[in-house]
């Protein structure tokens, strides 16, 4: 992320004052030092965990470099399993791509190994301190459904001021957890940040690079991850009067592609859930959603929390008034999910987008998954 840091750097100076599109309330609290926040870097004490297992392939196949985890659903959203091979049709750029491995993997019932794990992370850097109290309240009854038996591994990060805190492993105790969750009034203090564009940089910069340090640890375990960010994210930062320069979107340009490929190649979904009600920015994520092909086509909206959920093959739910039946439809997509993967096409260039579309040959059915990825010669 230092690329990023040095975009905003410049952007700064030559945008003194500038009006931007922000989907979540400031934070309460007065401005702090920009110098509050942590350098950016890997995290030096990840677990050291198994290696990526081969899948389950198609007979007298071999597995494709490029791995897609697919949810395919009904008319009402429902995840439907049950799905052969012979039914899906892999597009890249519009063009049929051979599916060289292919397997349906077990949810709830059958348990998959190794099984799907959620990440439920709290937002505390872009939400207010009452906003953040009442999200855990009802996070703790969703860990608490059905005497606190989770269908799936369950673990708690906490985006703060200083570092992504995590509950040390996932676990299907959902009482435990909920205890846990409980006793972390010290992560709920006010976070004060700079106000204005300062405070929005800060912000966006931070939870983009928490975002690749989830990433790069994850990447060490070879299952499928539904990462649910709890809020309604960072400030889009879309402004005209927003001025970067060709170097600038061209760094902005490597920042999305690394992103992309990290959370595709870790095997993380990206889900938003947020609670309130519908604003005049609610839905303004949208405009950005499609896939960045140069990087004079490259800006801050374009990594903005929904577009990346969306980008990912993950969700954008709410807001409204029940988070935890947000999150149980996030979770339901664990339970009907398709493996397969395919080699792309030779590639004229470095980072050339391709766009990535998945039909299902049965009536009412979608099919979703990564929306794009970036190819490498």
């Amino acid at each position: 992320m230092k690329s990023l840091q040095r975009v905003f750097a410049g952007l700064i100076l030559c945008v003194p004052v500038v009006a931007f599109a922000q989907e979540a309330a400031a934070p309460a609290g007065t401005p702090a030092q920009p110098a509050a926040a942590p350098a950016p870097q890997a995290p030096d004490q990840a677990p050291v965990l198994a290696q990526r297992p081969a899948a389950a392939t198609v007979p007298g196949a071999g597995e494709g470099r490029i791995k897609l985890d697919v949810v395919v659903t009904d008319h009402a959203g429902t995840p439907v399993s049950g799905i052969e091979l012979k039914d899906f049709t892999l597009l890249d750029n519009n063009v049929p791509s051979k599916i060289l491995s292919f397997r349906a993997v077990p949810g709830a019932v059958q348990k998959a190994e190794p099984p799907v794990e959620v990440i439920l992370l709290f937002d505390t850097v872009n939400t207010g301190f009452q906003e953040v109290a009442l999200e855990r309240e009802q996070i703790v009854e969703f860990l608490q459904e059905n005497g606190g038996h989770l269908s799936h591994p369950v673990s708690l990060f906490w985006l703060t001021n200083q570092d992504v805190d995590a509950q040390p492993r996932p676990s299907t105790d959902g009482n435990a957890l909920a205890t846990a969750a409980s006793q972390t009034d010290a992560r709920l203090r006010t976070i004060t940040r700079s106000a204005g564009l300062y405070g929005a940089v800060e912000r966006l910069e931070l939870s983009l690079r928490m975002l690749d340090v989830i990433a790069n640890t994850e990447a060490k375990k070879p299952n499928r991850k539904l990462l649910i960010w709890i809020g309604s994210g960072w400030p889009l930062l879309d402004s005209p009067n927003l001025d970067i320069s060709n170097k600038g979107q061209r760094q902005y340009f490597d920042e999305i592609v690394e992103l992309s490929t990290k959370l595709r190649e870790a095997r993380i979904a990206v889900y938003s859930v947020s609670p309130g009600m519908p604003g005049e920015t609610t839905y303004f994520y949208q405009s950005f959603l499609k896939g960045v092909k140069t990087a004079d086509k490259a800006n801050p909206p374009n990594l903005g929390l929904k577009v990346i959920a969306t980008q990912s093959g993950g969700r954008v739910l709410g807001p409204n008034n029940c988070l935890a039946a947000q999150v149980d439809q996030c979770i339901r997509d664990a339970d009907a999910t398709y493996t397969l993967s395919f080699d792309p096409p030779r590639a004229d260039k470095p980072n050339e987008y391709h766009d990535l579309k998945v039909q299902i040959d049965k009536p009412g059915l979608t099919a979703r998954t990564n929306t794009g990825y970036y190819n490498q010669p």
